[in-house]
């Protein structure tokens, strides 16, 4: 015996609960940056992209010394940078 086809409302109850789920994904997904030691004892940055950023400490508080001036350049040349949705 084949099951019963779902009614409109079921199938608008499923997408509803889809579309809560993906949008709580897509939350969860833009907050997964985490931190760690590298093997190598660098300081590596996970959820940035594709693959980790890892510098070692030095680098990474250079890096951070100078981001007003990070920032700056961003603003300042926002018209000619892509932004990857």
């Amino acid at each position: 015996m084949l099951p019963a086809m779902p009614t409109e409302s079921e199938m608008q109850a499923e997408l509803e609960r889809l579309k809560a789920e993906n949008a709580a994904l897509k939350a969860r997904g833009s907050k997964g940056v985490s931190m760690k030691v590298s093997e190598k004892g660098g300081v590596s940055v996970y959820g940035l992209g594709r693959f980790p950023v890892t510098l070692y400490q030095e680098q990474w508080t250079k890096l951070l010394d100078l981001a007003e001036d990070i920032r700056a350049f961003i603003k300042e040349n926002e018209p000619r940078l892509k932004k990857k949705e």
